[in-house]
């Protein structure tokens, strides 16, 4: 299937309290010329009871080795509610953004020339936080699409299509580690996670998260002592990511091979 933005949905994850970064979103995407839907953000820090009924809590800090920042299960709890709201919508692909996006000139062209080529892959990130080990798979006209052996964190701006959502939801409940490190275990839900380098956008927070506070002022890590099962699984994970992408035929970097021309 050829996709282009006309058969897609567009939904931007903003909680109803962050009234300014909604206008500058909003500002932007006028600007575009695209059209999105506002998927009201869960406020994790105003809903904490309820969500605690979602979580494996000992297991989660335990895998973070940090004490859990309820903004952040909010976060987690919002992108769970867009995906059964794009499913829900019968669209075949979404673009999901959060409200801290920056978009780069090339964010729309890269988009059509990520849809067109939908085959190659099954969520593609378009900017990160993190985006270590990269791996490259192939070429889309000026850009790589690289696999990722580290951690490929942030959740600002992706596209994925329904099938990976269909896959991916059953799978996050109870919540065991933050949204992206989650997502990032692609190995155990077996889908491709790519990302699209250089990529067309970036995230900005304007140095106050709703998750983490100032400056990360609000994360509590653990004693070192205490992180070492954090430390294991991180380290763990690399081997993990890399045994998958061998599996799979991805682990050697393709770097003249054009995704452009389907399988």
């Amino acid at each position: 299937m050829t996709l282009t933005r006309e058969d897609i949905g567009v939904w931007l994850v903003n909680l109803p309290r962050a009234t300014e970064r909604r206008r500058k979103m909003d500002a932007q995407l006028q600007q575009l010329d695209l059209p999105y839907a506002v998927f009201d953000g869960v406020d994790g820090k105003a809903r904490e009871d309820e969500l605690r009924a979602l979580m494996d809590l000992p297991a989660f800090e335990r895998n973070l080795g940090r004490k859990v920042l309820w903004g952040g299960i909010g976060c987690y709890a919002s992108h769970l509610g867009v995906w059964k709201e794009f499913l829900a919508s019968g669209k075949p692909a979404a673009l999901i953004l959060e409200d801290d996006v920056v978009f780069h000139d090339d964010f729309l062209s890269a988009v059509d020339l990520a849809l067109a080529n939908d085959h190659a892959w099954d969520m593609l990130k378009l900017n990160k936080i993190r985006a270590k080990g990269p791996v490259v798979q192939g070429k889309l006209g000026d850009y790589r699409v690289n696999a990722y052996l580290g951690p490929a964190t942030g959740t600002g701006a992706y596209l994925i299509t329904r099938a990976t959502v269909e896959k991916l939801l059953p799978a996050m409940v109870p919540i065991t580690r933050a949204t992206d490190h989650e997502i990032n275990r692609f190995f155990r839900h077996d889908f491709r996670l790519f990302g699209l380098e250089p990529f067309p956008s970036h995230v900005d927070d304007g140095g106050h998260s709703f998750i983490t506070g100032t400056a990360s002022g609000d994360v509590v890590k653990f004693k070192w002592y205490k992180r070492l099962p954090h430390y294991w699984l991180r380290a763990s994970n690399y081997f993990r990511r890399a045994w998958w992408l061998l599996k799979k035929g991805y682990l050697l970097p393709q770097a003249k091979r054009d995704l452009s021309r389907r399988p």
